[in-house]
């Protein structure tokens, strides 16, 4: 390897684990898939559906459907997913309750789909007038991102407003 080729690998490295250091862990669980592709090595191309519990509203759960991309690349890790994702968000439990109080905005979830340079994202927006939170999806790249997004609102009963910082 010459010099200009371990230069890259470390500064892509170093990258990396900034990235991961940066954004906070996620808390995905998998709840199924489905193949949309046959690929002869590696996994199939598919579609996941993720549940992702809201870390500061107790009893609301997102759930995110979005493609994973397979092959030998995909089943290491080295592919990059396509950009297009779906999102519902629900009141799961019989109260909704708040652990803080919550920004106006604040990015809730984010999930590597490549290996440098690319998220999957989660918002939650407060719409204080109508007591409903909102989430998008979208996701980002360092150089080019994608507008393809998603939203879902949840409201909140009257009788617990919620928490504005």
């Amino acid at each position: 390897m010459n010099l200009q080729v371990c230069l890259r690998a470390g500064v892509a490295f170093s990258a990396a684990l900034l990235a991961v250091a940066v954004v906070p862990p996620t808390s995905a669980e998998e709840l199924a898939d489905v193949s949309t592709a046959f690929r002869w090595l590696g996994k199939n191309d598919r579609v996941v559906i993720e549940a992702y519990d809201d870390p500061k509203v107790v009893g609301v759960t997102c759930y995110v459907s979005r493609a994973r991309t397979g092959g030998v690349k995909g089943t290491v890790g080295l592919a990059e997913d396509k950009s297009e994702a779906s999102i519902a968000c629900r009141q799961v439990a019989p109260n909704v309750q708040f652990q803080d109080k919550l920004p106006v905005q604040e990015d809730v979830f984010s999930e590597r789909m490549s290996i440098l340079f690319k998220r999957l994202h989660v918002v939650r927006v407060v719409d204080a007038k109508r007591n409903t939170l909102v989430y998008l999806t979208y996701s980002d790249k360092l150089i080019d991102g994608s507008p393809m997004n998603a939203v879902t609102a949840v409201p909140v009963s009257p009788s617990t407003p919620i928490p504005l910082k």
